[in-house]
């Protein structure tokens, strides 16, 4: 027997796979530096479990609605509309495990073969493996460090063909930090707006921005009727093992997204539902600490970076994450990555993990403790020699 020819087209993310061989030299007695995973090295908030352990005593243990409960998706349109200065209703939100979701769905309810897929290179690499995956074709953009990772926008006019059917954007953006500026987000919207281009916005990092607050575009006039908004728990609330995200977009496209959600997960834990109400709609202390401590490891770290023989790093505005240019070390980013893990016991990703266009930086993930991130540099800077 052999697996379909589609699954050719299917790509990895390489923050697993290079976890897996950080556990194995762990596993061997070395010590390593996590500093691959894009998960939040903070606890979820204590009023959340507490409203999770609640909803598992008061039985919220069975199947629910397939789009979401009533009142966490008024909730999340509420707040969607707060945040986003739109009018969203509970009939544009759909409630999925996680994110990706919010990816995988709608591009399937979307795409055919032959349409055209535009994306940020690099970028998180889901983006170019589903749209592969489906027969389509990914258009990637490069992210320009001179511009602090944000678009070309004349690349970008190039791009767009009568074919392109999806534009993703994402900001705060993993992996670079990068945060598009408004004026960018409003010349885009120009070039999409009288297009037959549906927008997917990730913006699951929205609440971590060190600078601006991050703009959407679908605040812009005219497009929140042809974008869908990626956002969720797992980043600004620590909740990466609870599995709950959304997606906020025109009713005509949630009815689709809910269709593939019944047939592939028929529903979200309802019990994570009540705690991400709670998320939503209780204190949010505990994010602000959080956005804090990231900026105190953000200043240390980068400082640091441009301390190291042949880096050096721009100073990321959203996001956990570090992108520093290394081809002053005269080495391939894989090869710096492999050498950095396996000699200097420091796990990070080669640039190329998300795209042709990061060869020449590695990612580093801030989310880490301030004296872990100062012993990686030391790591580093004993390697870099």
């Amino acid at each position: 027997m052999e697996l379909a020819q589609r699954m050719n087209r299917i790509l990895v993310e390489g923050a697993f796979e290079v976890l897996q061989k950080a556990r194995a030299l762990e596993a061997q007695g070395r010590s390593v530096i996590h500093l691959e995973i894009g998960e939040p090295d903070f606890e979820t908030p204590r009023h959340i479990i507490d409203a999770g352990k609640r909803a598992l005593d008061e039985g919220w243990t069975h199947y629910g609605p397939t789009p979401g409960y009533a009142d966490f998706r008024q909730a999340i349109a509420e707040y969607v509309s707060r945040t986003r200065r739109i009018k969203a209703g509970a009939e544009n939100v759909c409630v999925v495990p996680g994110g990706k979701p919010v990816i995988f769905f709608p591009m399937l309810a979307l795409l055919e073969p032959g349409d055209e897929v535009i994306y940020p290179n690099p970028g998180f690499p889901i983006y170019e493996s589903m749209a592969g995956f489906l027969g389509a074709t990914p258009v990637p953009v490069p992210l320009l460090e001179d511009r602090s990772f944000s678009f070309d926008l004349s690349i970008l006019r190039e791009r767009i063909s009568s074919r392109t059917k999806l534009l993703i954007l994402n900001s705060p953006q993993n992996p670079t930090g990068g945060v598009i500026p408004r004026e960018d987000i409003q010349a885009i919207a120009e070039m999409v707006r009288e297009r037959d281009i549906v927008v997917l916005s990730d913006e699951i990092y929205s609440r971590i921005w060190f600078g601006e607050e991050p703009a959407s575009i679908a605040s812009e006039p005219g497009m929140a009727e042809k974008t869908i908004i990626l956002d969720g728990f797992s980043k600004t609330y620590a909740m990466t093992g609870w599995r709950l995200g959304y997606g906020v977009m025109p009713a005509w496209l949630a009815d689709a997204v809910n269709k593939l959600m019944v047939n592939s997960n028929s529903c979200t834990a309802s019990f994570t539902q009540r705690a991400g109400m709670a998320a939503l709609t209780g204190p949010q202390e505990d994010v602000d600490k959080m956005v804090s401590e990231f900026r105190r490891r953000r200043d240390a770290f980068v400082a640091g970076l441009n301390t190291l023989p042949g880096v050096r790093c721009a100073v990321p505005e959203g996001a956990f994450y570090a992108f520093p240019n290394i081809r002053g070390t005269g080495r391939e980013s894989r090869e710096l990555a492999n050498g950095l893990l396996q000699e200097a016991g420091v796990a990070c990703l080669s640039g190329t993990a998300f795209g042709a266009y990061g060869e020449g930086y590695l990612r580093f993930s801030i989310a880490n403790s301030h004296e872990n991130l100062m012993e990686a540099l030391e790591r580093m800077r004993r390697y870099l020699g």
